[in-house]
């Protein structure tokens, strides 16, 4: 893997930089992870060089007070004093914990929007062990990365804690939250953690199944390593009873058995980890099924919150086809079910609709049940007619939404987008006179040549954030 160093922001000479377009820039370069040359940006965009001398960054959080903290895939949070800081101090090393391994290790961050008055930083990583288990399970203490010696894939789980600051260093034990996300296989595991306007904590997380084959459970040295139904730990799943693999994103289709976080977002309370009270499922007896707001989700590494309104906008990395922008309307309202494994893009996924399986089949037969995406783009085509971003290998890793102050108004209000695979940016311009993103209004916004280096997944995507290039 290319190691990414750098953090770019791209701003609009037309108008003076703010701190709102430094932090929507920032954010999408990292979702694109690795950026190899510079390329073509509207005219009067600008890119330059933020921060420097980072050992691949995967999220990034401006507190209130200006300083800005940095999560380090490796498990090593940094804070910078301001956007001119050049030396970094180390608020927490967590890499004894952090299970770095292609697609796994410390992907989200969020700072307490009271910040300092509530000196809360939390953390979403992949956990070196077992639900419930003690780190390291395959790696050293203290070590940048973690080897997988088991070709079936290296189990492990993760992990969403609130950390406690004193100045810029952690202070006091880690509070573990929330502990579960079974992982067999080493992508599709945790990803983007973000507070809404309604002072909730939303949080992502993969359905930890393989990107090379149609992953119902049956793979992995012991069998189901992760105790899907029917059966436990060492069964033999097979169609159509089988409930493993990717089919955990489905989890709250099936009953007589705990739930799983697998392929969910997550609305939860930030000093306790509990779903909300105005949850849709908040008098389910499960814990965890009280927590989920939106399912069937095979990699929603990057979600954003819609300004001004409840909207949660997901970025669902897809598999042979499709790429999905998901949207949930209001997350108090109803739990969206948004198809993996059964559907990817618009229609069934052809490889998991040919295996039989129940939860499949009873899907298709009540296609009502299923939340269709907001905007999908296929592999094999352009996202904008007549762009220079090459079609092909896609991965969704980057959304934000811009809110104004630095960039020409047409830019208000809009969605951009990326793609790692790709190396490219997309804006997705609100119609005049209106509040709504459409997506017939998509245009390219930047394009930057050489796709960045893949890193264990299927649909040639490494996305975890990584940034290098040149400015």
């Amino acid at each position: 893997m290319v190691r990414g160093t750098r953090i770019h922001r791209a701003w609009s000479k037309s108008v003076r930089i703010s701190e709102a377009a430094a932090k929507l820039v920032i954010f999408l370069f990292m979702g694109v992870m690795v950026i190899r040359s510079a390329g073509a940006l509207p005219p009067n965009f600008q890119e330059t060089t933020v921060f420097s001398g980072l050992s691949e960054p995967t999220a990034l959080q401006f507190a209130p007070d200006g300083r800005v903290f940095v999560a380090e895939k490796r498990g090593v949070i940094q804070v910078f004093e301001n956007l001119s800081d050049s030396t970094p101090t180390v608020f927490a090393d967590l890499r004894t914990k952090v299970y770095n391994f292609d697609d796994r290790g410390l992907l989200g961050l969020a700072v307490d929007p009271d910040f300092p008055a509530r000196p809360y930083v939390y953390v979403l990583y992949t956990h070196d062990a077992a639900i419930g288990g003690t780190a390291p399970r395959w790696g050293a203490p203290n070590t940048d990365s973690d080897p997988c010696p088991n070709a079936d894939g290296c189990v492990v789980s993760a992990r969403l804690s609130r950390l406690e600051a004193a100045g810029s260093v952690m202070t006091g034990l880690e509070q573990v939250l929330v502990e579960d996300w079974c992982q067999q296989y080493p992508s599709h595991s945790i990803g983007t953690l973000a507070f809404g306007a309604d002072g909730a904590l939303y949080v992502s997380g993969g359905e930890g199944a393989s990107f090379g084959f149609v992953d119902y459970g049956q793979g992995g040295n012991p069998r189901n390593p992760c105790g899907d139904p029917p059966g436990g730990v060492g069964a033999s799943l097979s169609p159509p009873t089988a409930e493993g693999g990717a089919l955990r994103s489905q989890d709250l289709e099936t009953g007589g058995d705990p739930v799983g976080l697998n392929g969910t977002i997550l609305r939860i309370d930030p000093d306790t980890g509990n779903g909300l009270p105005d949850n849709p499922l908040a008098s389910d007896p499960d814990v965890n099924a009280r927590r989920i707001v939106a399912y069937g989700l095979r990699n929603p590494f990057r979600f954003t919150l819609r300004p001004g309104s409840t909207e949660v906008w997901i970025g669902d990395v897809g598999w042979t086809n499709w790429e999905e922008i998901n949207r949930i309307t209001d997350p108090t309202a109803s739990v969206h079910n948004f198809g993996w494994p059964c559907y990817e893009g618009n229609g069934s996924q052809s490889g998991y609709d040919g295996a039989g399986l129940s939860i499949c089949e009873n899907l298709y037969s009540a296609p009502a049940a299923v939340t269709a995406p907001a905007y999908a783009y296929n592999h094999g085509a352009t996202v904008v007619p007549g762009e220079t971003c090459p079609a092909g290998s896609s991965s969704l890793s980057g959304l934000a939404f811009y809110n104004g102050g630095a960039y020409p108004t047409s830019y208000n209000g809009a969605l951009f987008f990326a793609d790692y695979s790709r190396s490219c940016i997309w804006v997705m311009f609100n119609p005049p006179g209106t509040t709504s993103t459409d997506p017939a209004l998509v245009a390219a916004y930047g394009f930057n040549e050489g796709a960045g280096t893949t890193a264990g997944d299927g649909s040639g995507s490494g996305h975890t954030g990584t940034i290098s290039g040149a400015t």
